[in-house]
This record gives structure tokens, sequence and C-alpha cells, in this order.
């Protein structure tokens, strides 16, 4: 079995997240969320693995190398411009030479793969979408399904009270190589809006599986603190690095904790962080590596990238804070804030909810911004 990881995407609504890094990169409970999705795959018995790339691809290239250290063969496809998620696997049609599965690497999901396959090759399709129930359909594109669970239309994103289904498009698909008859080469095109509409329409054997398994999309700023949340709750099954505490505390390797510091419960701590006296962490929160936390600081339900410090008596709530920022003492963030990397936040400087500050800003001197309002670097 082969499979074809989608990783061209730029991530624009996770900015500023995504300035520096794509979104198969951003980090989900310190891994990045790709490397999720090939511990899935590996784990289901798919080590023959290609990914396609457009926007910095050498990020992921770097850090995934050939995929031996995961148990692997990773292979690229690089884009210069984007293919569209059926156009960038056409791509690739010669080294899909049998069934294959196709999945989104900025999803989180710890979806069965074997059941899926099953459930394919039982009904001899030539297409089959892992469909997940979802209690608001208005925000996905829905497939309606008859009985079999043989696919008979699609609905993009209805209306309140128009839709016909609650059944979800997870962008997890099963493939038959005689798919790229259907697709055309060299030209942007999309499963979801060009080619099932198109076997549905001729009657081909399309299916719909519908699961119950974990999966969410990332793809708002959200929805990636909401899946932080649901990994330490114990809602989806993924690997946390670290050494497992009583109360779902994970704490890196190299790791220090001061003995007067106070850790709640469902916390991940990175490798080699050091965690000063009197320090507060609560909430779902996530450190990642090389962290300094100093004394008196107060973090509750937030997530910090590598390579952070955190001064003396800063407050952090539900946020998000990028790699190498600098949080001077007595500095504070509200809900929502999103401050990407290489940032800097002066003494006593208190940012308020829901801004987003991006890369390379120094906050303070009469540069912070109001609520809701974007600091843009100069750069």
């Amino acid at each position: 079995m082969k499979a074809m990881i989608l990783a061209a995407g730029v991530g624009s609504r996770l900015e500023p997240l995504t300035c520096n890094i794509p979104k198969p990169m951003v980090p989900v409970a310190n891994r990045p969320v790709m490397e999720h999705i090939i511990r899935l795959l590996a784990k289901n018995g798919i080590q023959e693995i290609a990914a396609n790339l457009c926007y910095k691809p050498e990020k992921i290239e770097s850090y995934f190398g050939d995929g031996t250290a995961w148990g692997v063969s990773l292979r690229y496809s690089r884009e210069e411009e984007l293919l569209g998620t059926a156009g960038g696997v056409k791509k690739l049609a010669d080294f899909f030479d049998q069934t294959f599965v196709v999945i989104s690497g900025d999803a989180l999901t710890d979806i069965d793969l074997g059941k899926l396959i099953r459930f394919h090759r039982e009904r001899e399709a030539l297409a089959t979408i892992a469909l997940r129930p979802v209690p608001d359909p208005r925000q996905f594109g829905v497939v309606i399904v008859d009985e079999e669970g043989r696919i008979r239309a699609f609905q993009e994103k209805p209306a309140p009270g128009e839709a016909l289904s609650n059944l979800a498009n997870t962008g997890i698909y099963v493939f038959e190589p005689e798919i790229f008859d259907h697709i055309p080469a060299g030209r942007f095109y999309d499963f979801g809006k060009q080619v099932f509409p198109h076997l549905v329409e001729r009657g081909l054997p399309c299916y719909g599986h519908v699961t119950d398994d974990y999966w969410c999309d990332i793809g708002t700023l959200t929805q990636y603190r909401l899946a932080h949340y649901d990994g330490l709750r114990g809602r989806v099954k993924i690997s946390i690095p670290g050494m497992w505490n009583p109360g779902a505390v994970y704490v890196g390797e190299g790791a220090y904790i001061a003995p007067t510091a106070a850790i709640g419960y469902k916390v991940i701590i990175g490798a080699n962080c050091h965690i000063g006296d009197g320090v507060e962490i609560f909430g779902e929160t996530v450190i990642g590596d090389n962290c300094v936390v100093e004394s008196g600081a107060a973090i509750f339900g937030s997530i910090i990238w590598n390579n952070t410090r955190i001064a003396r008596g800063v407050r952090l709530v539900e946020c998000v804070v990028g790699s190498e920022c600098y949080l001077k003492e007595g500095s504070v963030l509200g809900t929502g804030v999103i401050l990407s990397d290489e940032c800097v936040v002066e003494q006593n400087e208190v940012i308020e909810a829901n801004v987003k500050v991006w890369p390379g800003n120094v906050v303070g001197a009469g540069n912070s911004g109001g609520s809701g309002e974007k600091l843009r670097s100069n750069r």
C-alpha cells in the first residue's frame, strides 16, 4: 500500500503562524502535524509515501528527509504553482500502481485506515471518501450517500436549514489507479469540487465510509488550539513526546521543573526546558523544547513553540506564542493573542485580547495594538 500526503498548501488562515513555516509543519503537541500523519500511516502498515510541496518546501524536506527515522520511505514532488488536490496526485501517477490512500498533511486524525481500505475493497469502489458526522455542516463540504454508502450528491457549505447531510468530507480518500483517467494532467484540479462530482455524474462506483474516529482540520487559529486541547484530553490517539506522569503531564528529556512550580493536569513540557520557582502552569498547555519560564510566571491554556523565553511575572491566557520569542518581565498576553516567531514583548507591556503579531515585531514603546489589531513586521 502507498499513500500521498497533500502538503502543498500555504495555510493563510493560520497566519501569522504560517509566515515562516508551511502549514504541515505547524506543531501539535510538540510534533509537526504532518509527523502525526506519517506516524498514522506507518501504524497502519503504509510505508511508501509521497508528498507534494509548494510553499517553503525546504522546511518539510529538511525535517523529514527520506522518512527513515519514522520507518517509511518518503519522496517529494515540488510544485512551482499549486496543482490542487487532484492535480498534485496526478503528477505522481506513475508511482501509484495499486490501491492507494490520499490524506491531508494539515489535519489531525487517528482514523482507522485499515477499516477504510477494507470498506473500499469490499464494494469494489473506484474511489472512497472518509466521512465524519459534524454538528454544524455550514463550514464543510457535505456528502449525501444511500443506504449502501454509495455517493449520490454533494453540498458545499450549505446554508442554515438547507443541509441534506451532516457528513463532512474529511479529505481522506482511497483510490484505484484508474482514477487518473478522470484527472487532466498539468493543470489545477480538485477532488472535492471536480473529480468526485464527475464520478457521481457518470455513475461510477464512488462510496463514502462514515467514521466516528477523530478528525480535525486545523485550518483556523481556533481549531488549532482546540486540536491541542483534544490531544491532551485523550480525544485523539496521537504520540506525545516526553515521559508521561499521572494527570496527563508529559515532560521531555532534560527538562528541569523547580520544586516550587505548580503544574496542573494536561500539560506538555518539552525537552530541555527550564521551569523556575513559583511558576504556575494550568489548563491544557503545551510548552515547546528549549523554553525558559522564569520565576513567578503564570501560563493558562496556552501553546508555546520552541526556544522561547518567558521572563519573571509574565501572564499568558489562552494564547499561542511562536518560536524564538522573548516576553520580558511583567508582560501580559490576553485571551486569543497570536504572537508569531522572533517577537519581543517589552517589560510590563499588555497585549489585549485577539491581537495578532506578525514575525519579528517588538511590541512596546508605543508600538502596541488595540483589540483585534494586527501588528505587521516591516521586514
